[in-house]
């Protein structure tokens, strides 16, 4: 006699639960901050008159597997207040197939926080729906007044930005390793509590302006409930044109754009936003009626290019640092102007080409066999060189885009849109090894991703056409 036992349900895929995370984030954005919705109406309309001027473009994008990802790509931005929240917020993560990828110091440029970035990095994830949360971790020890950070501890000490349910299913997740369609459901929605806009302040009003006072941003982080989701991202292929259009629409943007210069092969990471919203906040306090004004969530705008090597990132440093050494911008944006022609002028050393970011090894590529090549190797032995092979129009390749960010783009976005171009001297102390210790794991290197998916890329194009172990020379 035979027995049937109940078949175990079928877990959802991390993608998958990462894109209806995605999606439910920016259905409760646009339902708190409205002129996101505008926004994102503005870069469709944006995107959809530059892939139709431009059919190379929606070539090269539909040949990398990228181009359905423009429509949802989204990154959004929280910040942390203990490692406590930190640990747990990667393994939330872990759920949606996100990894942390990169450390960053802001305190370089005036801003107390230390950060990675949690996103996919597997190339077939990426192209399912590349969502990416800059997540940063508050330096307490950059407070200088030694009983305003004991009290920011205390606060912080008392909270708890998960829900008991939203723990359950993280811990289940990684019992059983995945979730039901009912479970993914719930955690989904569980998990977006986290990151929902909260207008009572978790202080009093003078603790608030003592914080306020010691840094915007240390307000932002210790005075709420949760660690609100402050920006969600979209990406734009023109964001020149996002940029002019937006007073269009009644949004006023950023004084300059972020990043480098607008070039014809697009690098690294461009990025402007629209000032920060002044919203209405309620203070704890004997009466509870205390009222107030609290600054922290705005709408940003990306454009992503090619992701440079070591040798590339090098010289991109040099560049941006060169000319933020001789030209400021103020936040009235008097001298906008002048900082985009000297940025113009001094990337000019950077080699605006495809073939010669390749060549010259700035740049990370995508390789592949074309038609022509593997025809030609079912009938004749090819050439021995990468070189020859892409002369001979057998082997193509595609930027490899860049999926991280700019420490000093973070930055200047976060400093414009605390309403304020406020600087406080920190001194520079990167401490990655305390970040990684409260992350409880070690951060991906983002180069070594990226050489990773190049190799690969190379070595599969090369098996294609018949050919393998043939190094790829580039001019050194």
């Amino acid at each position: 006699m035979s027995r049937s036992f109940p078949m175990p349900q079928a877990f959802v895929s991390p993608d998958r639960i990462r894109s209806l995370f995605t999606e439910a984030m920016s259905q409760m954005y646009r339902a708190e901050v409205p002129q996101y919705g505008t926004l994102i109406e503005l870069v469709a309309d944006v995107n959809a008159g530059c892939l139709e001027k431009d059919p190379d473009l929606r070539d090269r994008l539909a040949r990398a597997g990228e181009l359905e990802r423009i429509y949802v790509e989204r990154h959004g931005a929280i910040r942390l207040g203990t490692a406590d929240e930190l640990f747990t917020i990667r393994r939330l993560f872990a759920v949606m197939g996100m990894q942390p990828v990169g450390y960053y110091d802001l305190s370089v440029a005036g801003v107390p926080v230390h950060s990675t970035s949690f996103r996919p990095i597997d190339e077939a994830a990426l192209n399912v729906n590349p969502f990416r949360v800059f997540t940063s971790l508050l330096r307490l020890e950059l407070i200088e007044d030694e009983g305003l950070r004991g009290e920011a501890e205390a606060i912080l000490a008392k909270r708890r930005i998960y829900t008991p349910r939203a723990v359950t299913l993280i811990e289940r997740h990684e019992q059983n390793g995945g979730l039901t369609k009912a479970e993914a459901m719930e955690f989904v929605a569980e998990a977006l509590e986290t990151f929902r806009w909260h207008s009572e302040a978790t202080v009093s009003a003078d603790t608030y302006k003592r914080l306020h006072d010691a840094h915007r941003l240390i307000a932002d982080v210790v005075s709420f409930k949760g660690p609100h989701i402050n920006h969600l991202t979209p990406r734009t292929l023109d964001i020149d044109a996002v940029q002019a259009r937006m007073p269009e629409r009644g949004i006023t943007p950023k004084a300059v754009i972020e990043g480098p210069p607008r070039r014809h092969c697009d690098i690294l990471l461009r990025q402007t936003s629209f000032k920060a919203l002044e919203e209405m906040i309620g203070f704890s306090g004997d009466d509870g009626a205390m009222q107030g004004t609290h600054t922290a969530r705005f709408g940003e705008i990306e454009q992503r290019g090619v992701a440079l090597t070591a040798k590339g990132r090098t010289l991109y440093d040099q560049l941006l640092a060169s000319v933020r050494g001789e030209v400021q911008v103020g936040a009235g944006g008097a001298k906008a102007g002048a900082y985009d022609d000297e940025l113009a002028a001094r990337f000019k050393a950077l080699p605006d080409s495809w073939d010669e970011l390749r060549r010259e090894n700035l740049a990370f590529f995508r390789y592949s066999a074309t038609p022509a090549g593997i025809a030609a190797a079912a009938g004749s032995t090819l050439p021995g060189d990468p070189e020859a092979l892409i002369a001979s129009g057998y082997l193509t390749f595609t930027p490899i885009v860049y999926e991280d960010f700019l420490p000093v783009s973070a930055a200047g976005i976060f400093q414009s849109n605390l309403g304020t171009d406020q600087q406080q001297n920190y001194a520079t102390r990167s401490n990655r090894d305390a970040f990684e210790a409260a992350l409880g794991a070690t951060v991906q290197d983002e180069l070594a991703l990226y050489a990773e998916r190049q190799a690969a890329s190379l070595d599969s194009a090369l098996e294609a056409l018949g050919l393998v172990g043939l190094p790829l020379k580039t001019v050194a």
